[in-house]
């Protein structure tokens, strides 16, 4: 008798704060290392963990309700309502569908408020995305808010452009607004790769001065605003391109001049080859933005194989496990970026050590950072692509840079 409650009362001690009022379901398949590390809020490694045992049982509905609450630790808002509601999807009558119905639609409330935030941080924000923005907050509103998210919801009220105008269309240049860059200090940094390609040796330090990057790459919406200001030519695609629902995704189809034109336009340039690295991997030697972890989907946009009308292509700055040390989302996969620099396999051997911009000509542009179609070694910080500047393709974006 006695060894039977002391077997109780050790089983009672593994209680996990985050299932806290979830009840055992009779049957149910319960992943117990991700199960662990939601106990010790090692949310990251609990997401990878029941991801792997969703790809080997995805009609599992308490993984997905337990995948849901480690993506609501990460604050990957997207995620954790998408796998509460499979939850539910899979099992209306479980134990938890009470608590995953509850989890995400706050899940929900917040990836709409995010969606609110960053609109409102768009100093190029049009009339009519403004709209929209009104209409996603009086949505969460109506869904309903906790103490949080009302503080957050009246936060953004005030941020929403009031009597916003749109800007005339001979209007020559676009206003730099700071708060959508990162600066990057001045410093020395590793770039190139000694078990990378070829054209990524050999390793070397190099100095850079400071600069700004835009934290995001660049948008539909954005670019709309660019468009709408110039005579400039719409890239292709431009009708499907430019619906509301892809306002946030980057802008593809553009070549390097296209890019060159908006960075001009808003008072920016393209990162030179060296900045974009040291922007993407910081100055510890890092494979990826992130760190030396294997890119997973938590990470990245990648390893997609058809392209869906935009639809493959992810909002900017969903990827909060994504950034680089400097805060910069997206830098590996998505859509393939330009940079300034002509492209030359032995550049490494010959050029500067101190704020390199490249050959002084040449016949291809470089690209970095991998697409929504890459495999995990063109996600590397230390990848070097090129591209005809002309070409602009579905898996070609950019973003802009500054002197500060």
């Amino acid at each position: 008798m006695k060894k039977a409650l002391l077997l109780v009362i050790l089983l009672g001690l593994d209680v996990n704060t985050t299932m806290a009022g979830v009840p055992a379901d009779k049957g149910a398949k319960k992943p117990s290392t991700g199960n662990d590390f939601l106990n010790q809020q090692k949310y990251q490694e609990a997401r990878t963990a029941f991801e792997v045992d969703l790809k080997q049982d995805p009609a599992n509905a308490m993984a997905h309700f337990y995948l849901g609450d480690a993506c609501r630790g990460l604050k990957a808002w997207a995620c954790a309502e998408e796998h509460y509601q499979t939850s539910l999807e899979l099992d209306a009558k479980s134990s938890v569908a009470g608590l995953a119905k509850q989890r995400g639609q706050k899940a929900k409330v917040w990836r709409l408020l995010d969606e609110v935030k960053q609109a409102a941080d768009d100093p190029h924000i049009s009339p009519k995305e403004v709209a929209h923005v009104e209409e996603v907050l009086d949505l969460a509103n109506k869904l309903g808010l906790d103490d949080e998210q009302q503080v957050a919801y009246y936060q953004l009220q005030q941020r929403i452009p009031q009597g916003h105008k749109r800007s005339g269309p001979k209007k020559a240049s676009g206003q730099v607004y700071e708060q959508s860059m990162v600066l990057v200090p001045a410093g020395e940094f590793t770039m190139g790769s000694s078990a990378g390609d070829p054209d990524e040796q050999p390793v070397r330090k190099v100095y850079l001065d400071a600069f700004l990057i835009d934290k995001y790459q660049m948008t539909v919406g954005k670019y709309g605003t660019f468009l709408d200001a110039t005579a400039y030519e719409a890239p292709a695609d431009w009708d499907v391109m430019s619906k509301a629902m892809h306002q946030k995704r980057p802008v593809v189809n553009v070549d390097w001049a296209d890019a060159d034109a908006y960075c001009r336009w808003a008072g920016k340039r393209l990162p030179t080859e060296a900045e974009w690295e040291k922007a993407a991997r910081g100055t510890d030697g890092r494979l990826y933005p992130w760190g030396n972890q294997l890119p997973t989907d938590f990470h990245a946009n990648m390893k997609k194989e058809v392209w869906n009308n935009h639809v493959v292509l992810t909002p900017v700055g969903m990827y909060e496990g994504g950034k680089s040390p400097y805060g910069v989302y997206d830098m590996a996969g998505n859509v393939w970026e330009w940079v300034s620099d002509w492209y030359s396999q032995d550049y490494y051997k010959t050029g500067p050590l101190r704020n390199p911009t490249g050959p002084p000509t040449g016949s291809y542009k470089v690209v970095r950072g991998g697409s929504w179609g890459s495999s995990p070694k063109d996600l590397r910080s230390t990848d070097r692509d090129s591209r005809l500047p002309s070409f602009g393709g579905l898996g070609t974006g950019f973003r802009c840079a500054k002197n500060p």
